[in-house]
């Protein structure tokens, strides 16, 4: 029998708009003994190339086609919204063959950019352009599919009974993973006969979730997490970029057995959070960026078609427990397994109003 789950009672479907975030930066380019003449380009959002979530994972996939494919690559990081489209012209004066962008809020300057420029290959990641081009193909996740095993794991672990999520601002990119999150909690506990609560997220009213109001504002972020533990939740789901860090701020502080699921990348590895990194919901971004090169430079060429992450291709995953594997339950572990199994072999379909298509 297959199950499904989804949004409880949302009155409109939100439409797929995916979104996730003076002078001129100086460019960043590098030719480290490139033996082709391709240019692939990357402009960041305003968190930049060291943001501990995606856009360093998109740059980490631009280094490794340089040095596995032999491409020249030059980056350019964005600080205010005002940087994109003088990024992206200063991107196509150095003859790029690709310009990748790198979240939601570069989708209108670089939809125009592929417009305009129909001899320039274009890849945008966690949005989709404004129109279908040939030139210009979307890089987007089923996060919510990850987020779901990553909330069915937290509420089999967490000790008070309650857990917590907020994000950066209310879109789809970020909404897809507090609702997946709030799916794998309501599912253990429908399997379990538990009530384990989550603050900072009601599927009936998204938009009155807790979000920060940009992707940057680690003081605010702080500000909520210590609002969240006070209330009694013991492991926190911060979606929202560099702000994340106010989380991590937050729990360190606290100290005792709390526990933060990151986003993007595996925040183990990433971040300073170290052991209260429980674990991640991780979007492939730079295997996604690495195969959209490979594609365009060999024979293949590039292709428009979206690449969508999925748990069934391996786009999207919850990164290992790290420290927390003895914290987390054994048999949570296994069931956690047994529905990502099910969510690969179509016997478990998650969906909720914001899910790439």
């Amino acid at each position: 029998m297959k199950k499904t789950y989804s949004a409880l009672a949302l009155g409109t479907a939100a439409a797929l708009s995916l979104a996730a975030c003076g002078a001129a930066p100086s460019d960043s380019a590098s030719d480290s003994g490139a033996s082709s003449d391709y240019i692939a380009c990357m402009v960041s959002d305003e968190g930049g190339f060291k943001d501990q979530s995606f856009n360093q994972s998109g740059k980490e996939g631009l280094d490794r086609a340089e040095s596995e494919l032999g491409i020249k690559t030059i980056t350019v990081e964005s600080k205010v919204n005002a940087d994109y489209t003088t990024n992206i012209d200063s991107l196509l004066d150095q003859n790029c063959n690709m310009i990748i962008g790198v979240g939601f809020k570069l989708a209108d300057p670089l939809t125009a950019a592929a417009e305009a420029n129909p001899d320039v290959d274009f890849a945008l990641i966690d949005s989709t352009f404004g129109s279908e081009m040939d030139n210009a193909k979307p890089l987007i996740f089923n996060t919510a599919e990850a987020a779901f095993l990553a909330g069915y794991a937290a509420a089999g672990t967490t000790e008070s009974g309650s857990v917590a999520t907020y994000g950066g601002v209310p879109i789809p990119t970020v909404q897809i993973f507090m609702e997946g999150f709030h799916q794998g909690v309501t599912r253990y506990n429908e399997d379990n006969g538990t009530s384990v609560t989550v603050q900072g997220w009601d599927p009936n009213h998204p938009d009155s979730g807790t979000f920060v109001g940009d992707f940057t504002n680690t003081a605010k972020a702080q500000q909520l997490t210590e609002s969240f533990l006070s209330q009694g939740a013991d492991i926190i789901l911060p979606v929202a970029g560099n702000a994340g860090a106010g989380t991590i701020s937050a729990v360190q502080a606290a100290g005792g057995n709390l526990g933060i699921i990151w986003v993007d990348a595996d925040g183990y590895l990433s971040t300073e959070g170290g052991s209260y990194i429980m674990t991640s919901v991780v979007k492939e971004i730079g295997a996604a960026v690495y195969d959209t090169i490979e594609e365009a430079v060999s024979g293949d060429g590039f292709s428009s078609e979206p690449y969508i992450g999925t748990v069934a291709n391996k786009g999207v995953s919850i990164a290992p427990y790290h420290d927390w594997e003895s914290k987390v339950p054994a048999e949570v572990q296994t069931k956690v397994k047994e529905l990502e199994q099910q969510i690969i072999d179509g016997s478990l379909t998650i969906t909720t109003p914001y899910d790439p298509s």
